[in-house]
Formats: structure tokens, C-alpha cells, sequence
């Protein structure tokens, strides 16, 4: 037995279809959607036709998940998509891609963990103070981690309840403003130009995005050949109906006065529903941001756990409760990471990543897709096989590719220093992994 399948072995595999559709969806309505509708890139520069960018979007991420969807479906590794690339193009890509995806939460995750604290300071009393912000944000992470570490099915269960709570006032507010809307304010004076399209939709990008973490405990997934691929269409369907339906009723109530709101749902709900609609939209932040901290909680210390597992972090983070069966080890240094992070205020300088770094993950799992299908890579199970063979890892290629055409200089250097470090890192633990693989004790 492997290093790795010894390890692996350790964990349960007790996530199934409905558990991993409520992580995704958890994931992707993160703190973005209470915030993107009255963007500049989406309603500023594209106007009434601002949900034609969402469709752009939404095409080119559904094509990139019915990749992940066919990739998952043939390596249930945890790392997920680290693990869907190695498979395909050897350990140095596979390092990389996952490097990106767990910078995406490394910068994400403080950032919403401060929309979280800031909310709830205005909705509970007693909580304006520096000080009182930080020991909640400790307290909250403290329990969150409690729960992770007792079991996946506990942080699985804390998921779908947070899932559900914070799809409420979103429905909600479809239901109710379908009624407010100003149909004048839907109709777009003239087409915007390509580029604003592909701005938008790029920026559109960090709304979609989350599904990519969610797939990381694929060590956990049960069934997975069957599980991750109905889980991904069946959540990005949902988010996708649900997106579009909000920025077509924001867009219809509030028309011009749309474009910088810097609580553009709220004053929807407000102008519908009065007073108490944008009071229970400030409690909606609240619980959808702490909803996206406990979906991170549980994806995020598995990236980590991978890591440590192929030797490229120190061997503790690949700890296994003896009790749980969870990687306790590194759920606990995730969270004091963001705790840190969040803190401190260091992560502001590498948010700017956060949507480049997806974009280049989702390209290498495109790409693993396609190598994996060729070479019908199987798991455990009959894989998942998409329409038209290798039609749509190309398609989903050139769309993400025509996404890149909108990033800044800024934003690729800032990517280019992470991959840089990610190479110096996999380089200077080559001989370290290569004696730790060839131990007789290894898989022990």
C-alpha cells in the first residue's frame, strides 16, 4: 500500500449527493452576490443588459464544470482538482493548480470573514470595537472548527443548515420584487462593447466561483464517480437560475439608481418590503458570509492536509483524528491562518488574485479533462462521460482563455510571484518527498 492510499484510507468517505450540492451552492452564494449587482463592471459599464453577462458567465463556467464534473468522476483523491491534474499532467502542474485554489481561499476567506464581523456588528449591539471583533471572529471560528474536527457528516450537516438559512431571503426577495420591478429598466438602450462583456463577465467570475473547493475533500465523497458529477450540475443549475433572478429584480427595482449601491439587495428589499425587508438583509449577510466560512472550514484544511500528504508541508498537517477520522491537524492551522489573515489585514494585497487564481485552475482542469478522457482514466466506478468526448474541454478552454484577455498587468504579476514561489517550493522539497517515498516506513 502507497503513502498516499495509507493516509487516505484513514478518512471516511461519507459525503454524498446532497451534502457536496449543499457545499457548492454554500460556496458560490458566498458574500459577492449581496454586493456584485451594483458593480461598475456589471451594472455600470453593461447597464439593463447586465444579465447577458451573467449568461456569458454562467456558459463558460457550466462548461468548466461539466469538466470538473467528468475529471471528479475518474480520480476521488482528496485535493480534488490538485489531485484531477497531477493524475493527468504529473506532480509539478498538479502542485501548482492546487497552490491556486488554496490561495483562493487564503485571500477569500479573511476577506468574507471580515464582511462577517462588520455585519454582525451592526445588527448586534455591543460589537463596534476592534477588540470585540476580534474575539468574535475567534470565538466563531473556534466553534466552527469544534464542529469540523468531531466528523466530515457534523461539518457537512452545520453546511446544509447554513445552506438553507441563507437561501431563504434570497427567495424571498425573487418572490416578493417580481411585483416592484420596472420593466423600462430592463430594456438596454444599445449593446455595450465586447470588451465590457468580458470585463464583466470576469468579474462575474468571483460570484460563480467556490464550486472548485468544494470538490477538495474528494477523499470524503462517497461514491464519488456517481456523487461529484450529479452534485456539480445539480448545484451550478441552481446558483445560475438564482443569480440571474436576482439581477434581473435588483436591476428592475432600483433601475439608475442601481450602479454603486454599496448594499444593492437591501435596498431592494427596502423599496418592497419597507424598513424590516433591508433589516433582514443585513441579518442575510451575516448568516450567508458565516455560511461561506463553514463550507471553507471544511474544504480548504483538506487542500492542506494534501499537501502535507505528498510532501510539500510538514508531515504533522497530514495528522488523522484517531477518533474522528478527520484531518484535525489541519483544520486547526487553517483557521488560525485566517484568523491571522483576517486580522491583521495582510490578506487585502492578494485579493486582487483571487479571480486570476480560479480562472488558471479552471484552465488546468480543462485540460486534465481532456488528457484523463483520452487516456480513460478510472477510479472506482463507471466514470462520468461528457457529450461530444473531448468537444467540450476545448470549448470550455477558449472561454476561460477569453476571460484571461480582461486580466491586468497587476493581476498577473501577483500570479506570477505565487506560481513563482509554488516552483521554489516543489523544487526544494524533491528530495525530501523522493527519500520519504522510497522509506519502507512510508506507509506506516
Amino acid at each position: 500500500m502507497s503513502q498516499r492510499t495509507s493516509i487516505e484510507s484513514s478518512l471516511i468517505r461519507a459525503v454524498g449527493v446532497w451534502g457536496l450540492a449543499a457545499s457548492i451552492v454554500n460556496l458560490i452564494i458566498g458574500g459577492g452576490i449581496f454586493r456584485i449587482p451594483s458593480d461598475p463592471a456589471v451594472a455600470g459599464l453593461l447597464g439593463a443588459a447586465a444579465p447577458l453577462a451573467y449568461l456569458v458567465c454562467a456558459l463558460a463556467m457550466g462548461l468548466v464544470v461539466l469538466c470538473m464534473a467528468e475529471a471528479g468522476s475518474r480520480v476521488s483523491l482528496t485535493g480534488g482538482p490538485y489531485m484531477y491534474v497531477e493524475t493527468a499532467f504529473g506532480p509539478y502542474a498538479g502542485f501548482l493548480v492546487g497552490v491556486l485554489i488554496w490561495s483562493i481561499g487564503a485571500t477569500a476567506v479573511p476577506a468574507i470573514s471580515m464582511i462577517y464581523v462588520d455585519n454582525f456588528a451592526r445588527v448586534v449591539p455591543g460589537f463596534a470595537s476592534e477588540e470585540a471583533k476580534l474575539a468574535l471572529l475567534v470565538g466563531t471560528y473556534a466553534i466552527v472548527v469544534w464542529i469540523n474536527v468531531r466528523g466530515v457528516k457534523q461539518g457537512t450537516r452545520l453546511i446544509g443548515a447554513a445552506t438553507i438559512v441563507k437561501l431563504a431571503p434570497l427567495l424571498l426577495l425573487i418572490a416578493v420584487g417580481v411585483f416592484g420591478i420596472h420593466t423600462e429598466y430592463l430594456k438596454p438602450v444599445a449593446m455595450p462593447p465586447k470588451r465590457d462583456f468580458a470585463r464583466a463577465a470576469m468579474v462575474l467570475v468571483f460570484v460563480f466561483a467556490g464550486f472548485e473547493s468544494a470538490l477538495v475533500p474528494s477523499g470524503e465523497v462517497r461514491d464519488s464517480s456517481r456523487t461529484v458529477p450529479r452534485a456539480l450540475l445539480l448545484a451550478m443549475g441552481l446558483v445560475t437560475v438564482l443569480f440571474i433572478a436576482l439581477q434581473l429584480v435588483v436591476q428592475g427595482i432600483l433601475g439608475p439608481h442601481l450602479v454603486g449601491s454599496p448594499t444593492p439587495l437591501a435596498d431592494a428589499a427596502q423599496v418592497v418590503m419597507g424598513g424590516w425587508g433591508a433589516r433582514l438583509f443585513a441579518v442575510a449577510v451575516v448568516l450567508s458570509t458565516f455560511g461561506f466560512m463553514t463550507g471553507m472550514a471544511l474544504a480548504m484544511p483538506r487542500a492542506l492536509f494534501a499537501f502535507a500528504r505528498d510532501g510539500y508541508a510538514p508531515r504533522v498537517l497530514a495528522s488523522v483524528h484517531p477518533r474522528f477520522h478527520t484531518p484535525h491537524v489541519a483544520i486547526i492551522a487553517q483557521a488560525v491562518l485566517t484568523v491571522v489573515l483576517a486580522a491583521t489585514g495582510a490578506f487585502e494585497r492578494l485579493v486582487v488574485l483571487a479571480n486570476l487564481a480560479a480562472l488558471l485552475a479552471y484552465l488546468g482542469c480543462c485540460a486534465a479533462a481532456f488528457e484523463l478522457h483520452r487516456r480513460d482514466v478510472r477510479g472506482t466506478g463507471e466514470p462520468f462521460r461528457l457529450p461530444g468526448g473531448n468537444v467540450i474541454p476545448i470549448l470550455a478552454g477558449v472561454l476561460v482563455i477569453a476571460l484571461l484577455s480582461s486580466v491586468t498587468a497587476r493581476e498577473w504579476r501577483f500570479a506570477g510571484l505565487v506560481l513563482a514561489v509554488a516552483s521554489l517550493v516543489f523544487v526544494t522539497t524533491r528530495r525530501a518527498r523522493a527519500e520519504r517515498a522510497a522509506s519502507p516506513t512510508a506507509a506506516s
